[in-house]
């Protein structure tokens, strides 16, 4: 898709909506997936140029939203994008060791996590999960409201840890599920 050394944020962050423009209009992914692409990252290691924090949900692929190829990306999937002590983990190696410059927090509409949060009705393991979103959410019923909340929790949960680190820009962002727009803000 494009050059994985890209450094400037604003770059950076222009070729994501360049990215899922493409995708609104394709048919297939655009992103490379070729041998060459498979045997260099191998060999010469990943240098990607953005980290996107998304829900786990299967209607939700960052690669494919973003119109990226092997090595362009650093997605950390997690039921409803909840930033957690693994998911900080994660970001501080991207961050520290990969020097990627731009951390995205990218929510979706129709969220399952988000829905069970305002239903109120999570059991189980996911539970834990579903009580830290019904927190930042509160008594908000509106799925994208909602969303947007979950989302800006996520952006200040990773902004406290990489704090003073002038090379990283954190924003939230939106995929709308029945368009394929992606909506950036922060």
């Amino acid at each position: 898709m494009c050059d994985s050394r890209i450094s400037n944020i604003q770059d950076v962050l222009t070729t994501l909506k360049v990215g899922n423009d493409k995708f609104l209009n394709a048919k297939t992914s655009c992103g490379d997936v070729s041998l060459d692409i498979r045997k260099s990252t191998f060999i010469n290691g990943q240098k990607p140029f953005a980290v996107v924090i998304s829900c786990s949900d299967s209607r939700v692929i960052p690669e494919s939203i973003f119109s990226a190829g092997i090595g362009d990306l650093f997605v950390i999937r997690v039921v409803g994008n909840v930033v957690d002590n693994t998911v900080i983990a994660s970001v501080e190696y991207a961050v520290s060791h990969l020097n990627v410059p731009l951390v995205v927090v990218l929510g979706h509409t129709g969220c399952g996590a988000v829905n069970t949060a305002i239903s109120g009705q999570a059991s189980g393991l996911i539970k834990t999960t579903i009580d830290k979103i019904s927190s930042v959410i509160g008594d908000e019923k509106d799925d994208y409201t909602a969303t947007r909340l979950n989302v800006n929790a996520g952006v200040t949960e990773v902004k406290k840890v990489l704090a003073g680190n002038d090379k990283v820009k954190v924003v939230g962002a939106v995929y709308f599920g029945d368009s394929g727009v992606v909506e950036f803000f922060n």
